[in-house]
């Protein structure tokens, strides 16, 4: 199942695309608004996003670059301007496809279901990285200590994931908002202490006695197998 993201203010066009989405077996979330998409592509992570471009509080194009400052998800601009300029304009502000209104929901399905290809196509299986006895392993998504499976939130496994690629490292509050929550500016530090705090319960440590997750204070937080730490 795919999981959609479809940002069109019209209700007209909106409603039943959503419906023919969904009966073709998407999983589909819409926003009537950029910033609205802007956060719903934030919260829920897509697979693709159907962008209009005329959108009224922001230009859709302005919405894609915000976009790919954070996100590399795909992006099938979905629009009325049918313009060449337009068009090249889209592409280059990093579009993966671009649809022009009227199209049939069977149209947008064949689309979706090419971009989704592609990406496929060009991305390897990623492997399993193994920190002592903790194992992340990015394509089931899973997470395990001493070969027991850990209880993880999407979001507590993707906090995980990104401390164990760079095992050793100390790494920035900020940079885990930017690279975790997908947030490009801002300084919710507790959001990241927040998580930080359920995932080491979930290790069996706390802060106190650390055995995993060591807190490098005023600086970040390093992940290293307890017989790395010195």
């Amino acid at each position: 199942m795919v999981h959609l993201l479809m940002v069109e203010d019209d209700p007209t066009i909106r409603t039943p695309l959503l419906r023919a989405l969904r009966e073709r077996g998407h999983a589909v979330a819409a926003a009537h608004t950029a910033m609205g998409g802007l956060q719903t592509a934030l919260d829920e992570r897509p697979d693709l996003v159907v962008l209009d471009l005329g959108l009224p509080d922001l230009d859709g194009i302005e919405l894609l670059r915000m976009l790919r400052a954070v996100s590399a998800v795909p992006v099938i601009i979905a629009t009325a301007r049918d313009d060449e300029a337009e068009i090249v304009r889209g592409l280059d502000a990093g579009a993966d496809d671009y649809v022009v209104k009227p199209f049939t929901a069977a149209q947008l399905d064949a689309r979706i279901r090419a971009v989704m290809r592609r990406g496929t196509n060009s991305r390897e299986p990623a492997a399993a990285t193994v920190v002592g006895e903790l194992r992340i392993d990015p394509g089931t998504r899973e997470a395990s200590l001493a070969g027991t499976v850990l209880d993880l939130t999407p979001r507590e496994f993707d906090l995980l994931h990104h401390l164990a690629g760079r095992a050793g490292q100390v790494v920035s509050k900020r940079e885990l908002l930017t690279e975790v929550w997908r947030v490009p500016y801002g300084s919710a530090d507790k959001t990241v202490d927040v998580h930080l705090s359920w995932l080491r319960r979930k290790l069996g440590e706390s802060a106190q006695e650390p055995r995993y997750l060591h807190t490098v204070r005023g600086v970040g937080v390093r992940l290293a197998a307890p017989t790395d730490h010195v």
